[in-house]
């Protein structure tokens, strides 16, 4: 399983959904949000909402996401973890155009790193307690 204490700070970073459910809103349907963050340090450096309907962010969308991780500490990881199975074209495609390595994970090696994150999600923006 891995571990945020197995990373440096902006050593790797990770991908994933951060919502359970999709995220209905009346006006423009439902919606998934989609977290970047670091991997050592649990920060979220930038969010996207992705229509339900969609596998992964579009093309602008993911540039808008590693470029707000860079803006962090204007440099990118060598790592990126992303769920097996989720996320397989558009955002490897942008972590291979800033010389990121992309590495698909079980999404339950991922647990460390995306359960508080969600956990709060979950609790703060959907109003549901865990």
């Amino acid at each position: 399983m891995l571990e945020p204490s197995q990373f440096k700070v902006n050593e790797a970073w990770v991908v994933f959904q951060l919502n359970d459910s999709p995220i209905r809103t009346e006006q423009d349907g439902n919606f998934n949000c989609v977290a970047l963050m670091d991997a050592a340090s649990g920060f979220i450096l930038g969010t996207a909402f992705v229509s339900a309907s969609d596998s992964e962010p579009s093309d602008f969308e993911a540039r808008r996401l590693f470029k707000a991780g860079w803006a962090h500490k204007k440099q990118h990881p060598v790592t990126l973890f992303i769920p097996k199975g989720q996320f397989q074209a558009i955002v490897p495609a942008e972590a291979a155009r800033h010389g990121i390595t992309v590495v698909s994970v079980h999404e339950s090696e991922l647990s460390a790193f995306t359960n508080d994150a969600r956990k709060g999600f979950r609790e703060h923006v959907q109003g549901r307690r865990a």
